[in-house]
């Protein structure tokens, strides 16, 4: 927690000394219209994360039990860890950084700088660094979610949208279908076959490619470009 306390430090510092604005250039008001883009984006990635699972269920000819040891309390704390882990990014690649890009070079680049560097960050968080074609897979699939939270954060002006968005599908992959780095949580695989190599690669063309296509289309053509920006000057 105390990471990101220092990243919205960080975030405020330069904002005030390259832009004369406060941390709400990042657009956290109006509260009731950004909490809503905040709970749109979580809904639809969820909704996405649960497909994904399902067909991946169905493919391996796999069930879903509830896990028995699981409380609320473990769910809360799961959930806490996935906004810490999620929030640290969006500062890190949907925050200052980005609103001052966008500012100084426009949207458009500003917009695929900051999905190269979300892929090439995935390269050292999924530990595929010097696996040449995970590594392809990798970029291609979670740039291409970088580039799609970028520009929700560039159309609305605002980082709740990418915020919600990518909390959605991190709280179901990790703590509901226990697919993350905390261990089994609420729902736990059992039986099923193991994937062939193509079916293997549909599967994962399906959750990197598909999905973050799919958040494109949406951004596109659902996504309302805003050209007023609520924020203070300092």
């Amino acid at each position: 927690m105390i990471g990101i306390f220092v990243l919205i430090l960080i975030s405020w510092i330069l904002l005030h000394l390259i832009e004369k604005k406060s941390i709400l250039a990042l657009g956290f008001l109006p509260i009731y219209k950004r909490l809503k883009q905040f709970l749109l984006g979580f809904l639809i990635t969820g909704i996405l994360c649960f497909l994904v699972r399902y067909i991946e269920s169905y493919l391996k000819s796999s069930t879903w039990i509830l896990n028995e040891y699981i409380t609320g309390k473990i769910i809360l704390k799961s959930f806490w860890w996935d906004i810490k882990s999620v929030l640290t990014e969006e500062l890190v690649f949907r925050g200052a950084l980005l609103y001052i890009l966008i500012q100084k070079i426009g949207s458009k680049k500003s917009i695929a700088i900051s999905a190269i560097a979300f892929g090439i960050y995935h390269w050292f968080s999924y530990g595929v660094l010097g696996n040449i074609i995970s590594m392809i897979l990798v970029f291609i699939g979670t740039g291409l979610m970088g580039y799609a939270w970028a520009w929700a954060f560039s159309k609305t002006k605002s980082i709740m949208l990418p915020f919600g968005l990518h909390l959605g599908w991190n709280f179901i992959f990790n703590t509901i279908f226990s697919k993350g780095p905390i261990g089994e949580l609420v729902l736990i695989s059992k039986g099923g076959n193991e994937l062939t190599d193509w079916v293997l690669l549909f599967n994962f063309i399906n959750g990197l490619i598909i999905v973050p296509i799919l958040v494109l289309i949406y951004v596109k053509y659902f996504v309302k470009k805003e050209t007023l920006l609520i924020t203070e000057k300092v």
